[in-house]
């Protein structure tokens, strides 16, 4: 499996999304090393954990995540959002990222993941 001991960020305040995520991730070999409901927790751990990739869900409690992309970015951390409006949905300057349009499927996290790790060089 691409993903296979896999180290994941998951930003997400939908507690059912998470936990199918998690469930997702695990069946795929993942270890979800933080799961962050709000955009402070989640820049803290964008900008200290380690891990391979991270989830972002666009937004958390009406706090869009921009700033978590911007940290990981500045960590060369790889990413994709999750999202219901698409890629279509980003502004400008992040609609190059790979995203997941919700509601997804176990086999898009497992494809839009494993193109980010090897894209990653992963």
């Amino acid at each position: 499996m691409a993903l296979q001991g896999a180290k994941i960020l998951l930003v997400e305040d939908e507690a059912l999304v998470a936990m199918l995520l998690e469930d997702m991730l695990a069946d795929e070999g993942c270890d979800v090393v933080a799961t962050a409901p709000r955009l402070t927790e989640a820049l803290a751990y964008a900008e200290s954990l380690e891990f391979d990739l991270a989830i972002l869900d666009l937004n958390l409690a009406g706090e869009n995540t921009f700033p978590v992309a911007e940290a990981l970015s500045a960590r060369n951390k790889p990413f994709v959002f999750a999202t219901g409006y698409g890629a279509g949905g980003l502004p400008p300057e992040w609609r190059d990222r790979p995203t997941l349009q919700k509601p997804f499927t176990a086999t898009d996290v497992s494809r839009v993941l494993g193109e980010l790790l090897a894209e990653a060089g992963r």
